[in-house]
């Protein structure tokens, strides 16, 4: 039997992960029904993070913290045994500004701190923060504030939340914090390089993203510089230039020069979490993606991470995206075998959001008719999901599963450039090009050595012109089944 893995991330303001692996997974059993499809949600490192660790077996623990400007907050973090995940996007990010109205001088992460300390004292002993997508700049002084430290001005008061309330700084207490956190592994999910201070430092940089002008800036920038001064004399370490420090607004510097936490990219930390190695042994297909595929998805992006982890155990990688800017050597030096496109065969941007779902189950019979061998029993889709001429046996035999080809999908389906010829070759709807990662690729932690290598698709099989088959295949299908759907225009 078939086996096919999609693991997906979310496309961002639109679909979960859960989602594009399910409309996926639908759009594959149109034309392969007999194919074995797991649906394994992951993340970066960012939001999405617990979501994908819930979807792994952890177990979900409510939490009511502070959020980033500090109104009260439920979020959650996911449990396992005595492994905790933090998401700190969930409870300090930008999505959790009231009103969406920056912050960048008052903007905290205590509630970050709030949640590890929650775990904590449930008794966890690991724990694993995702990072990404902080609303503030205070260098992770909110977060040791909630684990117990004491971070006091000139006349012993405490100095308060936010970045610029650290140039108050006078002295620290970090006994609290290292009795606390005495037993305690903390592993962060880190995919920036950046230091705390300075030129590229987590207010030069990213601050501008949350809200702060060039004069903001400066003030936090200054703030951050006395903040590594006091926590050096504090710890008789000076961490400040330690790549990633920098990130999430200094959270990162927190992390490593007081909690002693290890940095880590953050897909690999996911997979490890879901258990990919395991997941990904046995499979002749994986299918991986995000909303957007482009330069910056082949540095530390989900997608490029399962492509690494695929590559090693030789099975092949297909992505799916809805809209992709990496041209096609590129992605195969990534390794991936092909990209397949929502804005290809919807360039309405609106609808693509609006019908996401069903347009990823057209791409997932694309990509399954194209891709995955037929059921050796010579199983096909049911008549009622097949077109007239499939359904009769009209079938031509001019397209092999798996192999190079420059169909388009029909005028109906085809951006004007396209069905004027000038779309690019990169997205063709067809094209399934067979290559291998480069050897250069990496295992993410505990995946080396176990996984098995050498599984292959099978023989190519003669049949109709795919693509025009896949989308009479799951139009059937939807009409077949259309009641039974509901959008709300935005995937939640």
């Amino acid at each position: 039997m078939t086996r096919v893995l999609i693991a997906s991330d979310k496309f961002k303001g639109s679909l979960t992960a859960a989602q594009v692996g399910v409309a996926v997974r639908v759009g594959i059993h149109r034309v392969r029904p007999g194919a074995e499809v797991s649906v394994v949600p992951i993340a970066d490192g960012g939001d999405g993070t617990v979501a994908a660790a819930l979807a792994a077996g952890f177990e979900a623990v409510l939490v009511t913290a502070s959020g980033p400007t500090g109104e009260p907050v439920c979020t959650a973090y996911a449990r396992r045994d005595d492994i905790a995940v933090v998401e700190l996007a969930d409870v300090s990010g930008l999505v959790r500004l009231p009103g969406g109205k920056f912050a960048p001088m008052t903007a905290t992460s205590r509630g970050t701190g709030e949640v590890i300390a929650a775990a904590i004292d449930a008794g966890c002993r690991r724990v694993v923060l995702g990072i990404g997508g902080s609303a503030g700049t205070d260098g992770g002084a909110g977060l040791l504030a909630a684990l117990g430290a004491r971070l006091l001005d000139v006349d012993g008061a405490e100095i308060g939340d936010g970045g610029a309330a650290l140039a108050r700084l006078h002295t620290i207490d970090l006994a609290p914090v290292r009795e606390r956190l005495a037993g305690v592994e903390v592993t962060v999910a880190c995919d920036v390089d950046n230091p705390l201070t300075g030129p590229r430092g987590a207010a030069a940089i990213y601050g501008p993203q949350k809200g702060a002008d060039g004069d903001k800036v400066e003030v936090l920038d200054a703030a951050l510089t006395h903040w590594a001064d006091c926590v050096a004399v504090a710890t008789g370490n000076d961490m400040r230039d330690r790549a990633g420090a920098g990130a999430a607004g200094g959270v990162g510097f927190a992390a490593v020069a007081v909690l002693g936490a290890r940095l880590c990219p953050g897909i690999e930390l996911v997979l490890e979490l879901v258990g990919f190695a395991e997941q990904v042994a046995g499979a002749d297909l994986v299918v991986t993606g995000e909303g957007m595929l482009d330069e910056q998805t082949l540095y530390g992006k989900a997608p490029a991470g399962v492509a690494t982890a695929a590559g090693f155990a030789g099975v092949p990688v297909i992505a799916v995206c809805g809209r992709n800017t990496l041209p096609l050597q590129r992605l195969h030096e990534a390794g991936f075998s092909a990209a397949y496109v929502l804005a290809d065969i919807e360039p309405d941007i609106a609808r693509c959001f609006a019908e996401g779902e069903l347009l990823l189950e057209r791409l997932g019979a694309r990509l399954a008719a194209e891709h995955l061998p037929l059921d050796p029993t010579g199983e096909r889709p049911s008549a009622e999901h097949q077109s007239p001429e499939a359904a009769t046996g009209q079938v031509p035999a001019n397209h092999a599963v798996g192999t190079a080809t420059a169909e388009r999908p029909s005028a109906e389906h085809q951006s004007p450039e396209a069905a004027a010829g000038e779309g690019s070759a990169d997205h063709a709807a067809g094209a399934a090009t067979e290559v291998r990662p480069s050897a250069g690729h990496q295992l993410p932690i505990a995946a080396r050595d176990q996984i098995s290598a050498g599984h292959s698709a099978g023989a190519a099989t003669p049949q109709r012109s795919v693509a025009a088959l896949a989308d009479d295949i799951v139009a059937a299908a939807s009409r077949n089944d259309s009641g039974a759907r509901t959008f709300d225009g935005r995937f939640r």
